[in-house]
């Protein structure tokens, strides 16, 4: 098998798993495995929203947005619209730097800020923001960014 044919299926089987009504997301590392397997290796920066239930459950993971090797627009409003589709309470983001570097930038941080606070005026709560470098993350919540 091709090995990008067993990532997609891998990706497949973990998505699965944390669709499933016993899955629960309460912590950063409970979706780094995902994360790193679908962002980590991609040549642009994509941007990934996961949409969860009150509960922290996953509804949908969902890549909104796709940019260039070091640059990704990202609209508040396009992730609104999608968060009231799923009737999510909650959304975690992530996004992957193609350079390998998971540092996040100031632009980053200042991004997430200005999602944590658009977000918020419908109630929806962030509760990570993952950058993906190579086969690294980081984590805003565990960097006390968030």
């Amino acid at each position: 098998m091709h090995d990008d044919a067993i990532i997609e299926k891998a990706l497949h089987i973990l998505k699965g798993r944390m669709v499933t009504s016993d899955v629960i997301i309460t912590s950063p590392t409970s979706t780094k495995d995902y994360l790193t397997l679908y962002l980590a290796e991609k040549k642009v920066e994509l941007f990934m929203v996961m949409f969860l239930t009150a509960q922290h459950h996953l509804i949908e993971a969902e890549v909104l947005f796709v940019g260039t090797i070091d640059n990704c627009t990202v609209y508040p409003r396009e992730i609104i619209k999608k968060a009231l589709e799923y009737n999510a309470a909650a959304v975690i983001f992530a996004h992957n730097h193609p350079s390998g570097v998971p540092t996040p930038s100031t632009a980053d941080r200042q991004l997430t800020d200005r999602l944590v606070t658009a977000l918020g005026t419908v109630d929806i709560r962030v509760l990570d923001h993952f950058v993906i470098g190579g086969d690294s993350i980081k984590s805003f919540a565990e960097l006390g960014y968030l």
